[in-house]
């Protein structure tokens, strides 16, 4: 197998306390830093002492070359020894004058380049037979400042092949190997002013008025003389090279989940998936598919164990459905001991009479009217007939003994709560509801094959009192019936308020066409929101049935009433110990509403529209623990936020889904699950309540050792079980089973890691850290578990090397690169330009994400768009998300599942800008208020079709922004840029990288 190996030469000169772009939030722990569970004491590493070799941080030399060696999992990173000092420049990097093009820049003297030279290496594993080292000889320069040529070795001996870089074909035998150096860059030398930390302060501004932007040099250097050598981005784990190698490796074949504890594709891979056995990595993807099998192993690698279930997934259609078993009467068959459902991993035994549990070893008798006979390989003769058997993922029908009063449920309702206060009268926003509801209405959710939808609708109106509206279909105007006095909720009737849209139509649009003009002299702008939810509650109990509310609201409710909010953005609490309380929900009265809606399985789909703050914490607390979803759109303006405004509507209000769910998440002996994350409430440790369950929203499940595990035992298994009412009211148990691997070798566990899987875990569990945490703290712990991990694996599983090099396992090669831009998230990194309910809405939207949506959302897709081929169906590849990958002769887009940047540079080219807007150039477009206009040409097209292909990948709708470079505007587009430094601080990928390195090799010396 081939392996990198990447060589580094960073750029601090002496060891400091806290790296730049994280200030004192990083550094050497405190005496009781908390690691793993934000608890458990923090594990020591006892290591033979190594040579005395002081830390650089940002490289100065890299180089890549490739290990032919099996043995290899792990791609090294070598750091040499320190320089001196290293020369001061501007603090991102770039000269003042332009943000794309390099700067000859001075290398370090010739001593220092022989000594980094001399000191560079690469690592091996296992045989040393394939090393493979450069020798650099520098010249000798007449003075520092000069350029510097490197000279390479003589070509490689026969029978080793050529060292190429990445997106590079193999210079042919006999040349010499190519190499990669940078000349050395500048950097604040330890101990002095580095790049500002979070909340600490801001960055300098450049000459347009905004913060000057981190990046290494772009274009090449037009100089005289000898060409310069400079940094190769490519000599340091890149993301979108994953990406790409995984897409071509398994892109369009087929993923059998025959394999106990095989690691599938990436998310961000195309595939089929052919369920035989273990359910498809759409429904549950791990950390790890390989467990320790002791928890003290667990707790020396400090990888943390956890399943991310998204058990509504959406399946493609060229995937199968999942099968429904229907045991009539008797109901599923369970384990009588650990209740754990009929599956693959139960073992029948004699002859089919009694089966023995694949969880808890239980032996049970199997029923008369389930029995089997069994054939020659002991497994039953109808294993492929029974879905239960054979496949990882599928569907039972519930018998009454699963349902609430032993009554079969009704069908579910949704209620559409306008807010049609002063706002949102103004704003033309409740004029487009009550026409797009025209439409939408007959695209409600139904069972497959069924017609119409049996789903009730009905409708409320609200200021700081409630309006009811009775809309039976046998009435020839529509009536309302007003609630005045909050503090009691009650609905005011019973029939006549939840309908079937298509019996009532008529009602309904004349009542739709009547509520702008009702309202529209109102000077009414206070509102309330408790007793809104309230009401909802109370109809769907009127009723006896679950559903959604579709609440559309734009202002902090400050009437008098339950649930009255007061403003409490304090901006001074930023980087406070008391931050922390900025998040957490004001409790009371929307900690009972909470459980009132869970308890009737009455989700809340919450649509703001500020124009200030709102306290997002406190409103979006309510929705974000019934399952539901919270969409902002600030400032509202029909023309700007319209089109993205409807586009989410239809897609929540057409989406798969359930009611009234319950989840239960069992495993095998040995380990159990122990922590949740997600949209969800909890009223114990084990169940999983969720008034609702939709195709977006992802549990993430978090699980201990209790005992040790036993390599000998068939498979580490866990079953996830879902109780919910379907869109018609029946009630069903979706089952999702998966089996791990178990192992005693932690070179295992790492070599079956799954990055994208190990952020999201990350992500949910350090923004629930911070409602009780200092930031600093939550900031620390991420960086102390991710060296703590990396740290084991270099301990453990990698042969002995030199101390300046750092090993990363080739599973979590690029997990550095999500942990640095997990830590500069607008939530944890702490600047007081930054809107606190901004803050809040990310916390609560990550709370809910699958690892699909995590993984685009910290490392965004960067497109280039200049040079793609209109002719071509696929989308271009994406680069590095880095400035230096941009060019102003380009276009580039830039998506990370929310939004949606279309990046214009000066110089781009007159054509393109003409193709594609119908003006001229450049400099005819308006700085603000651009749009993509569709025009009839290949380039337009072929445009439109792009952002049309990424928005149909994503959970919600992406408005899309045109910046253009050196505009004001291009703040927004450039905090997304996630391999540099961070706007609000944080430190570039290479600072994070070579400051992991030295937390590290601190952990080991």
């Amino acid at each position: 197998m081939s392996q990198q190996g990447y060589v580094a030469a960073p750029p601090y000169s002496q060891a400091q306390a806290g790296m730049g772009g994280y200030s004192a939030g990083f550094g050497n722990p405190p005496p009781q830093s908390h690691y793993g569970a934000y608890g458990s004491p923090p594990q020591g590493y006892s290591a033979p002492p190594t040579g005395k070799v002081n830390l650089l941080l940002l490289s100065s030399l890299v180089e890549i070359a490739t290990l032919n060696n099996n043995n290899n999992f792990f791609a090294p990173i070598s750091f040499p020894p320190p320089v001196a000092s290293a020369p001061s420049m501007s603090p991102y990097g770039q000269p003042p004058q332009s943000a794309f093009h390099s700067m000859a820049q001075a290398p370090p003297p010739t001593q220092q380049l022989t000594n980094q030279m001399s000191a560079m290496n690469i690592g091996g594993y296992g045989k040393l037979d394939d090393g493979l080292f450069y020798t650099h000889v520098p010249q000798s320069p007449s003075s520092s400042a000069a350029p510097q040529q490197y000279q390479t070795s003589p070509p490689l001996a026969m029978g080793h092949p050529p060292l190429s870089l990445p997106g590079q074909q193999p210079s042919s035998l006999g040349s010499p190997p190519p190499m990669a150096t940078m000349g050395s860059m500048a950097a604040p030398p330890m101990g002095m002013s580095g790049p500002p930390g979070p909340g600490v302060h801001q960055p300098p501004l450049g000459p347009q008025g905004y913060p000057q932007q981190p990046g290494f040099p772009g274009g090449p250097a037009q100089m005289a003389g000898p060409p310069q050598k400079k940094l190769d981005p490519d000599s340091i784990p890149s993301t979108t090279q994953v990406i790409e190698d995984d897409q071509a490796k398994r892109g369009g074949q087929v993923y059998v989940t025959n394999i106990r504890g095989q690691v599938p594709p990436l998310v961000t891979t195309d595939f089929t998936v052919q369920d035989q056995g273990n359910a498809s990595p759409r429904f549950m993807r791990c950390t790890t598919y390989s467990f320790p099998s002791t928890a003290d192993l667990a707790k020396q690698c400090k990888v943390p164990l956890a399943a991310i279930i998204k058990p509504f997934a959406t399946v493609p259609k060229n995937e199968t459905p999942l099968y429904i078993v229907n045991h009539g009467e008797t109901g599923p068959i369970r384990c009588n001991r650990c209740k754990a459902y009929m599956c693959p991993y139960m073992q029948f035994i004699d002859g089919g009479r009694r089966y023995q549990c694949g969880f808890c070893s239980c032996v049970n008798e199997v029923p008369a009217q389930y029995f089997q006979h069994l054939d020659h390989m002991g497994r039953r003769m109808d294993l492929y007939e029974r879905p239960e058997l054979s496949l990882g993922s599928y569907e039972f029908i519930a018998t009454l003994d699963y349902c609430k009063n032993n009554k079969p449920p009704n069908p579910p309702a949704y209620i559409f709560m306008i807010d049609v206060s002063y706002n949102n009268i103004k704003s033309g926003l409740v004029k487009l509801i009550c026409e797009e509801l025209k439409t939408l209405l007959d695209r409600l959710p139904k069972e497959e094959g069924a017609e119409p939808s049996p789903i009730k609708v009905g409708f409320v109106t609200y200021n700081k009192i409630l309006h009811f509206y009775n809309v039976k279909s046998a009435l020839a105007q529509p009536q309302m019936m007003v609630v005045s006095d909050v503090a009691e909720m009650f609905v005011p009737l019973l029939d006549g308020f939840l309908v079937n849209f298509q019996e009532s139509r008529a009602v309904v649009n004349n009542l739709l066409d009547q509520i702008p003009d009702m309202f529209a002299d109102t000077n009414e702008s206070e509102t309330v929101f408790a007793p809104v939810i309230q009401a909802g509650v109370e109809a769907l109990k009127a009723a006896e049935c679950s559903g959604k509310l579709f609440i559309f609201h734009s202002s902090i409710p400050t009437a008098e009433a339950p649930g009255k909010l007061k403003n409490r953005d304090d901006r001074k609490l930023v980087g406070t110990e008391k931050e922390k309380t900025l998040f957490q929900p004001q409790r009371g009265v929307y900690e009972q509403l909470t459980k009132d809606c869970v308890a009737q399985g009455c989700c809340v789909d919450l649509f703001l529209f500020p124009n200030q703050y709102v306290d997002i914490a406190t409103m979006g607390d309510v929705p974000s623990h019934t399952s539901g979803s919270i969409y902002k759109y600030s400032n509202f303006q029909v023309e700007v936020n319209g089109p993205q405004f409807v586009s989410d509507l239809r897609r929540d209000v057409e989406k798969s889904i359930g009611f009234d769910a319950i989840m239960r998440v069992r495993t095998g002996t040995g380990f159990r699950a122990t922590d949740f994350f997600g949209a969800i409430y909890m009223n114990n440790t084990t169940d999983v309540e969720m008034a609702a369950v939709d195709c977006d929203k992802a549990v993430t499940v978090e699980f201990k050792h209790d005992d040790t595990l036993s390599e000998d035992w068939l498979a580490l298994v866990s079953q996830c079980a879902l109780l919910y009412t379907t869109i018609g009211g029946q009630r069903r148990l979706r089952i999702h089973n998966l089996s791990l691997n178990c192992s005693s070798q932690l070179s295992e566990l790492y070599k079956s890691c799954e990055t994208d899987a190990l952020i999201n875990f990350f992500a949910k569990s350090a923004y629930r850290a911070m409602l009780t945490q200092p930031l600093k703290t939550v900031r620390e712990i991420l960086v102390n578990q991710m060296a703590h991990m990396l740290a084991c694996y270099r301990k453990s599983c990698a042969s002995p090397s030199a101390a300046s090099q750092l090993i990363l396992p080739d599973a979590m090669k690029v997990f550095p690169v999500y942990m640095n831009s997990l830590l500069k998230t607008a939530t944890l990194v702490g600047s007081t330009e930054l809107s606190t309910d901004d803050r809040a809405f990310h916390r609560l939207l990550v709370n809910a994400m699958g690892v699909e949506e995590t993984q685009v959302l910290l490392y965004p897709r960067l497109i280039p768009l200049h040079t793609m081929d209109v002719s071509s169906e696929v989308i271009p590849a994406p680069v590095r998300c880095s400035e230096e990958r941009l060019s102003e002769s380009g276009m580039f887009l830039l998506e990370n599942g929310l939004s949606v940047f279309l990046w214009l540079g000066q110089a781009c080219p007159p054509d393109l800008i003409q193709n594609l807007f119908s003006v001229p150039s450049l400099g005819h477009l308006p700085s603000e208020g651009m749009s993509l206009p569709v025009l009839d040409n290949a380039h337009s097209r072929k445009i439109h079709s792009i952002i049309s292909s990424i928005s149909q990948q994503r959970a919600t709708s992406m408005k899309l922004l045109i910046v253009k470079q050196k505009d004001q505007s291009e703040m927004l587009f450039r905090q997304h840029l996630v391999e540099d430094k961070g706007l609000h601080g944080g430190a570039s990928y290479m600072d994070f990288l070579c400051y992991v390195h030295r937390e590290i090799r601190q952990l080991l010396t």
